[in-house]
């Protein structure tokens, strides 16, 4: 089983802070002095530089590819970028700093093993930093690389160094961090040690990134696998498509479908390259089995037992300009399964807050902390179909902690067979299926 991020893997690594503390700028110096960016790119550079009168180079302008941007000076979007050295392939996405734009940082932080968070050394610990690291904490990162940029302009000063790392480590609770004094306009400390931080004994940024260890084991996690899909090709068949989100399936397992809470053998793990006897995350399979049970879109296949309920509490990012109104029903979606749902609490643009979310339909889900994919979900406004809101689920109601929902009862596992077949002859033949089912 591979483990994602272990020397020589691959790195995904997202940059946090605030406004013009020189993200863009460091990405740009680490992609040129890792010779990860071609000779027109960098002619490209050196011209559009003497146009803003940058000096000889804006290492900014390798990643603020979008016009705005460049006329702005400024991030707008996630900037993804692929690099790679002898010793690690990385996926960085450069994100915003400015407020409005503090959704964009959430998505590029959604999907990081590392975030490398600047902070400018002539201002210190700002609102924006702190947001941006509450926000990759809640997002399951757990290391850090606390960059303190700018150290050429406070000369260096080991002071200055020093009390911004005192002030930082209250907000990164339980993380591992690694503080480097730099100056990405200069490159000290960015892929060399520089002589300018005697004070400094630590790797420098690329030399870290390149030995870091992050360990996402997926198939070490309870098996949860959301059906994205029934293939029904002829009367033969009948498999239940998805990616599994963590966890090992294998043929001959009793699996159990959840909400509805039957269970049957897997017989066979089907893949376009041939039947497997086993899969594991993140493989996208097919999976048959021993016998037919109601299972459609957005139902979750699991072994172990996992919280299945309709209300649940949850770390909120609200990232729409209209605030969340708990008296309006929302779309909630996780994984292949969305519903209404209501929030409990109100919450205002780039806001981070605890509520209780109550979903018309029971969801299976797992703490963030344990489980990313099962953890996880976006709210979206039914008017706009805006995606307003992401989630991340700390603990399930009181009263659901500990149980499951009981199996629907035969009235309600009929008229759902009813609902979900293709045509008329297809709901009579489920109906009459499920009917010598009970009998039997």
């Amino acid at each position: 089983m591979a483990v994602h991020g272990s020397e020589g893997g691959l790195l995904r690594i997202c940059t946090a802070g605030s406004v013009d503390d020189g993200k863009s700028t460091l990405i740009g110096r680490l992609l040129h002095d890792s010779k990860s960016v071609y000779e027109d790119q960098v002619v490209s550079v050196e011209k559009a530089s003497k146009n803003r009168n940058a000096g000889p180079i804006d290492f900014s302008l390798f990643t603020d590819g979008l016009k705005a941007e460049r006329e702005q000076g400024i991030t707008i979007d996630v900037a993804y970028r692929y690099f790679a050295t002898s010793r690690r392939k990385f996926i960085l996405a450069d994100t915003p700093g400015h407020e409005q734009y503090t959704r964009n940082m959430a998505t590029g932080a959604s999907t990081a093993d590392v975030a490398i968070l600047l902070i400018d050394a002539r201002n210190g610990v700002r609102t924006q930093s702190k947001r941006h690291a509450r926000i990759a904490r809640l997002l399951g990162i757990k290391d850090f690389v606390l960059a303190i940029n700018k150290m050429d302009l406070v000369g260096f000063d080991q002071e200055v160094y020093e009390k911004i790392l005192d002030d930082f480590s209250e907000f990164l609770t339980g993380a591992s961090v690694h503080a480097i004094p730099m100056s990405a306009l200069e490159g000290d400390n960015v892929t060399t040690r520089s002589i300018r931080t005697p004070y400094f004994d630590g790797p420098p940024l690329l030399e870290y990134l390149e030995t870091v260890q992050v360990h996402h084991n997926l198939p070490a996690l309870p098996l949860r696998f959301p059906v994205q899909m029934v293939i029904r090709p002829n009367q033969d068949f009948r498999g239940f498509a998805g990616q599994i989100q963590s966890g090992i399936i294998r043929v001959g397992e009793k699996v159990t479908s959840w909400p509805s809470g039957n269970t049957a053998i897997v017989t066979r793990i089907v893949t376009f390259d041939g039947d497997l006897a086993m899969a594991f995350a993140p493989m996208s399979v097919t999976v048959t089995l021993d016998r037919e049970i109601d299972t459609s879109r957005g139902d979750v296949f699991t072994i172990e037992p996992a919280f299945v309920g309709q209300k649940f509490e949850a770390e909120v990012v609200w990232m729409d300009e209209r605030p969340l109104d708990p008296g309006r029903v929302y779309l909630l979606k996780q994984g292949t399964r969305t519903v209404t749902a209501e929030i409990n609490h109100p919450l205002m643009l780039n806001q981070i807050g605890t509520v209780e979310v109550s979903t018309a339909r029971p969801l299976v889900f797992d703490r963030y902390s344990d489980n990313r994919g099962t953890g996880s979900f976006i709210l979206i406004d039914p008017a706009t179909q805006f995606t307003c809101g992401a989630g991340m689920i700390t603990e399930p109601a009181r009263e659901s902690i500990g149980t499951v929902v009981a199996p629907m009862s035969a009235a309600e596992r009929i008229a759902r067979l009813a609902r979900h077949a293709a045509s008329d002859e297809d709901a009579i033949e489920a109906v009459r299926q499920a009917l010598e089912e009970m009998l039997a």
